[in-house]
């Protein structure tokens, strides 16, 4: 059965000056995962140094308020907007003026799930997601924003996406096979299943499916429910239940804004087992 988990459930634990964590996703919820996902919550006035051990990777989204991330090679302003991966051995420092609110995702042996870490391995890049491009469904109104692909960030060994429910939407009945799958809730509301078991979801929920569990969620209420999601590896198998329509995504030629995005990604299936080349 899935595990649901909310911040609110969650302890925090100090983390710098001014800084706390909370483990959402650990070994002790689930055994053996080699994916730790954290919330951070920066006071104002905080700052918090971390590093990325090797062969690991990490990458977080600014989910509410502003940040400056200082490391060896300069300053970088975060704001909402954006969304950073940082390489093994990344060495830096998170620091708010007015306070924020993090994401935070570690993969701890990530050359176990992409032949080329070692040997390319990925370095710091910043993306401002809200310039990406925006794919649409072709069933429905839900919309979908890459955020951690080969292609920004040089590495197959996890995957992620913003996911976007008008209220009243829904996905097909699927599951997964290859990866470990997880997404939290960044807004709004509604209902996921698990093997046709029903349960809510609501903004701060963690939700992580084990292998080959069906699932599939619907928006409910007045607002849209967001949640980004996460794969790792990032190359895996999905299987679509007996009659369901396979996701496919169109592209909008637009970004979140209405504007031309910073590139383009043409269609494709939900279907493929590799990510398209543009993506």
């Amino acid at each position: 059965m899935a595990v649901v988990i909310h911040e609110s459930g969650v302890a925090a634990e100090p983390f710098g000056a001014g800084a706390r964590r909370q483990h959402l996703l650990t070994g002790a919820q689930v055994r053996g995962t080699p994916v730790l996902l954290d919330r951070w919550t920066l006071e104002p006035g905080a700052r918090a140094e971390f590093d990325v051990p090797a062969p690991g990777l990490a990458w977080f989204q600014v989910l509410e308020g502003e940040a400056v991330l200082a490391h060896a090679a300069g300053e970088e302003r975060l704001t909402r907007a954006h969304i950073v991966f940082l390489p093994p051995r990344f060495r830096g420092a998170l620091a708010s003026r007015a306070g924020a609110v993090l994401l935070h995702a570690e993969v701890s042996d990530a050359g176990r799930f992409d032949p080329a870490f070692a040997k390319n391995p990925p370095r710091l890049r910043i993306v401002d997601w809200t310039r990406e491009p925006v794919l649409a469904s072709q069933h429905d109104a839900r919309k979908r924003v890459y955020v951690v692909t080969p292609k920004l960030f040089g590495t197959r060994a996890i995957k992620g996406e913003m996911i976007i429910y008008p209220p009243g939407t829904e996905a097909s009945n699927h599951h997964h096979e290859g990866a470990e799958h997880f997404m939290y809730v960044t807004a709004g509301c509604g209902t996921a299943w698990a093997n046709e078991k029903p349960f809510p979801v609501k903004k701060g929920d963690l939700i992580y499916y084990g292998d080959r569990e069906r699932h599939y969620l619907r928006s409910e209420g007045g607002e849209d429910m967001v949640f980004v999601e996460f794969f790792v590896p990032g190359e895996y198998q999905t299987i679509w239940a007996q009659g369901a329509p396979v996701c496919t995504w169109l592209p909008t030629g637009r970004d979140i804004q209405g504007r031309n995005p910073v590139r383009e990604i043409a269609a494709h299936s939900s279907a493929l087992v590799e990510s398209p080349h543009d993506v």
